[in-house]
């Protein structure tokens, strides 16, 4: 029996169809009112916590915080495992393309999955209210990234892109690794591999868009150009949100590139100044190239060393 099958089987309650299938105007956060509504309230809501934190001490909020990000590590896993489960069978009958465009891929449970992963992104707006009463920086990436990316999944859902459970699977990957150590370092653990979680971000946007351009491309030449361009086949899904995709994508993949860079090259660079001028005499304003300072140290005639960076 699969993991899904022994959920349903066990499962206390039976849902109404709306909310196993899209139905749009029906499923909660179906509509263009309700979507852009939600996001308005959020940016509000944020900015509100924000301005009213202005005089106030910041919140510490550990046990909720460590709460949250346990349900997204977790859901995220649980979730990935299910996407999974459902897709490896098809792809292994019919192979990796129909896997990833046919529209016999889009099937009931990975629609039902996909909503699942969409109203995830809602609640993980609730990582900025964290930020804003904690008095921490609302960075530009932080917000456009979370509230983008509940319009990026609702446009999918609405598009049918069968090609979705690939990016879908990337990002719940990350969010696993990513909401634990959100969740051991609230608990007061050093963990070391923060900077390689941008690493992987950054690994898994040039990966998206390697796939969603493919199957865009794929699309395009199979609909408008067939017996033009080569191409393997079409690949379901609507023209404006794949195309919306393979922008944003786009977008996100050049701003976590300048976080990184901006965040860790800066920051490396910073340190190694600091060490050069902490371990060496500095002679107008730099080191000698010989990593050796020209003076004498403590009068004694050894030369202080530098080391080189």
């Amino acid at each position: 029996m699969s993991l899904a099958d022994f959920l349903l089987a066990n499962a206390p309650f039976t849902l109404p169809r709306h909310l196993y299938s899209f139905v749009e105007g029906q499923t909660p956060l179906s509509t263009n009112r309700a979507v852009f509504g939600s996001l308005a309230g959020y940016l509000a809501l944020i900015f509100g916590i924000q301005a009213a934190m202005k005089n106030r001490p910041p919140q510490r909020l550990n046990t909720l915080f460590q709460a949250h990000n346990v349900i997204l590590s977790s859901g995220s896993l649980l979730l990935l495992v299910l996407l999974l489960e459902e897709i490896v069978p098809i792809i292994w009958r019919d192979g990796i393309f129909a896997g990833m465009c046919a529209e016999t891929s889009w099937t009931p449970r990975m629609e039902f999955y996909y909503m699942v992963n969409y109203y995830f992104k809602y609640l993980e707006l609730l990582d900025t209210v964290f930020l804003a009463f904690k008095k921490k920086p609302l960075a530009f990436l932080h917000v456009f990234h979370h509230s983008a990316t509940a319009l990026l999944c609702y446009s999918q859902l609405l598009g049918k892109t069968s090609i979705s459970w690939t990016v879908i699977s990337l990002n719940l990957a990350v969010h696993v690794l990513m909401y634990y150590y959100y969740y051991a370092t609230a608990g007061g653990a050093r963990i070391w591999w923060k900077k390689y979680l941008t690493m992987m971000q950054i690994i898994q946007f040039v990966i998206d868009l390697n796939i969603v351009y493919f199957g865009t491309y794929e699309h395009f030449a199979a609909t408008y150009y067939d017996g033009i361009l080569p191409h393997i086949g079409n690949c379901a899904g609507s023209e404006t949100a794949a195309l919306f995709g393979c922008g944003l994508l786009t977008s996100y993949l050049g701003l976590f590139i300048n976080f990184y860079f901006q965040t860790y090259k800066k920051k490396d660079s910073s340190s190694k100044k600091a060490k050069g001028k902490a371990n060496g005499v500095v002679t107008n304003g730099s080191a000698t190239s010989n990593g050796h300072a020209n003076g004498h140290a403590n009068g004694n005639g050894l030369k202080a060393t530098t080391k080189s960076e």
